[in-house]
């Protein structure tokens, strides 16, 4: 099972029908993209099943329903075991951002925490999870793919707001202020803590 988030609903790939409730299932193979993100726009739709009854196709599959964007980002550890955050949108959020060409993910993702916040002295500690959502630009929905990296820095510097990407926040967050910052954040940010 795959979770693909549309603003803060959840669109679900999956193997199993249930019946509806508060949800709407649908055969991944005939499915409009359109429709779905209409119905999950409906106050009374909490979530979207599509169907498909091969496990290992079901991403693959919803994929080339719409054109990707491969981004990476970091959860990023400092000596303090604080988390850093940035304020963007009125929501607090993990930085992160596109690949450029010929950029693996993992150098995309040190790039974009450090051109986000500043921070400097990045070490990857592990992969963390993959997240799916689907935006809209100039018209157009497109499915952004974030691979995620928990990071390490020593980094004790000015934190610095890439304001031009709307950023107008950089924070280190001990565990019950990110636990606050939580309330404020998106879906699939809240899938890595």
């Amino acid at each position: 099972m795959y979770k693909v988030f549309v603003n803060d609903k959840p669109i679900i790939l999956t193997t199993e029908v249930e019946k509806e409730s508060s949800f709407k299932n649908y055969l991944l193979k005939s499915v409009a993209i359109s429709k779905v993100i209409k119905d999950l726009n409906k106050k009374s739709v909490k979530e979207v099943h599509l169907i498909h009854s091969k496990e290992e196709k079901l991403l693959k599959k919803f994929l080339k329903k719409l054109p990707n964007v491969i981004a990476g980002g970091g959860k990023v550890y400092n000596e303090k075991g604080e988390i850093l955050f940035i304020f963007r949108n009125d929501k607090w959020d993990l930085p992160k951002g596109k690949t450029e060409k010929k950029e693996s993910i993992e150098t995309t993702a040190i790039r974009e925490v450090e051109e986000e916040t500043g921070v400097e002295g990045l070490k990857i500690t592990k992969p963390l999870e993959t997240t799916y959502h689907i935006f809209k630009r100039n018209g157009k929905y497109k499915i952004k793919i974030t691979h995620w990296f928990e990071m390490s820095t020593s980094y004790s510097g000015a934190l610095e707001p890439q304001e031009n990407e709307g950023i107008t926040k950089v924070a280190w967050l001990n565990e019950a202020e990110a636990q606050e910052a939580l309330k404020n954040s998106y879906a699939n940010i809240k899938l890595l803590f």
